[in-house]
Formats: C-alpha cells, sequence, structure tokens
C-alpha cells in the first residue's frame, strides 16, 4: 500500500546531553523562549499521576481517526527515553489507550505518551507513574484496523511534531522542541530560568517593578481617560 501505511524504522536522534538539559526546565520557561508557539493545546492535558516531568524523543504515530492499530506498533517498537506522540484525526469518540496498554508502555521503560485523543481506565491511569496526556476520557474502544504511519511528520493539540523532535511535559502540559532548534532553546531556556527567579523573588518581596505596563500601553496608543 506505501503512502499512508507504512512503518519508518529510524529517526533522526538529537544529542542525548541536549535532550537531559531540559531536565529542570519548566515548560512555561521553554514556552516563552520559543515565543509562545510551541505548546500543545490545553485540550491536551495530564492524565497519570501530577508532578512527573516527561522529557524524551518523539516517536509520531499517524493513526485514522480513533484507530489504534499504529499506536499498538509504536509500543513494541519505543523504548527508554521515547516519547510517542499520537495524531489522531481530531476524533474525539474513541479511546486510544487504557490499562493494559499502560502497563505494556511502563514496563518497557518509555518515558511518556502523548494522545491528540482520549483514554479509558481512567480510575487506575489517574495514579499512573508514567506520564500520559490526552484529551479526556471515554469507555468507546478504538478501531484496530489502520491505516496509519509511524516516524512522519505529525500534527499533534495544534502543534507540527516531526520523530526525534524533543517533548517536555509538566503539570501545565506539553512543549514540543525541533531537534534542530533545540541547543538554542537549550541555552536561551536558562537564561530566561534565572531571570525568572529573579522576577519570582522580586515579586516575593513586593519589589516588582510594573512600569512597564503603562510604557507598554502609551507605545500602542492606548488612550488613558481622567
Amino acid at each position: 500500500m506505501g503512502v499512508g501505511f507504512r512503518v519508518y524504522m529510524n529517526r533522526e536522534m538529537p544529542d542525548p546531553e541536549i535532550v537531559e538539559g531540559f531536565r529542570d526546565i519548566c515548560t512555561a520557561n521553554i514556552a516563552d523562549t520559543m515565543s509562545r508557539l510551541s505548546a500543545m493545546s490545553a485540550k491536551i492535558r495530564r492524565m497519570s499521576k501530577p508532578g512527573l516531568k516527561m522529557l524524551g524523543v518523539a516517536l509520531t504515530v499517524k493513526a485514522r481517526a480513533g484507530d489504534n492499530l499504529m499506536f499498538h506498533k509504536a509500543l513494541n517498537m519505543a523504548g527508554p527515553g521515547d516519547i510517542i506522540v499520537v495524531s489522531n484525526g481530531l476524533d474525539r469518540n474513541r479511546s486510544l489507550m487504557g490499562e493494559i496498554m499502560a502497563i505494556f508502555a511502563r514496563n518497557k521503560g518509555i518515558s511518556g505518551i502523548v494522545l491528540d485523543g482520549p483514554i479509558r481506565d481512567v480510575d487506575v491511569l489517574s495514579n499512573f507513574e508514567m506520564p500520559i496526556y490526552a484529551t479526556g476520557t471515554t469507555p468507546g474502544g478504538p478501531y484496530k484496523l489502520g491505516p496509519g504511519e509511524i516516524n512522519v511528520p505529525v500534527s499533534c493539540g495544534g502543534i507540527s511534531v516531526n520523530p526525534g523532535d524533543i517533548i517536555v511535559g509538566d503539570d501545565d502540559g506539553v512543549i514540543v522542541i525541533p531537534k534542530e532548534d533545540a541547543a538554542k532553546v537549550l541555552e536561551d531556556s536558562k537564561v530566561l530560568k534565572r531571570n525568572d527567579l529573579k522576577n519570582v523573588k522580586a515579586a516575593e518581596n513586593n519589589e516588582a517593578d510594573r512600569r512597564w505596563i503603562d510604557k507598554l500601553l502609551k507605545e500602542n496608543n492606548c488612550e488613558f481617560i481622567y
């Protein structure tokens, strides 16, 4: 069949040291560094145990809406350090995974799963100690027919994801870092994190300088009426 039903077995991978460099940087700092254009939609939210950092490299799945056959194949392929990212044709009526698939992924050491669709078995997965992000829950199960593709460019949560991109997730949500930009984004994020910590301290000490607000309003010709 070829196009639309194929699996690319290899990905171009980023430098592992650069990937690990994002371990202690929150998604908000990374998003600000990337002009606030890299965050997945708020519809894709944490479904597993809160407080777990997700960090790894994208193994992408382009699925037929409501079908998880290629997701199952990706689970067989993935290992430690991989984040499986699944597009889903915007379907919200069929869950793409439940407890059994999650246990299989955890036991393989997979670093996280991001689904542009729902899950089920939320009573178990809400306390699961592997990061899982999805759009919600439904008891409706998926098809297992295909077609679909693995390790091709996909759209997930309104953001383009290429195989090998760096994926970062925390309780705020999920960020996608293109592998070719990762070194610069990491350095910029470190600087922004340091500045952000200074701003937090200033706010705590009631020393925050808020004059920038009126300055920006005036620069944009806002009218002040007295």
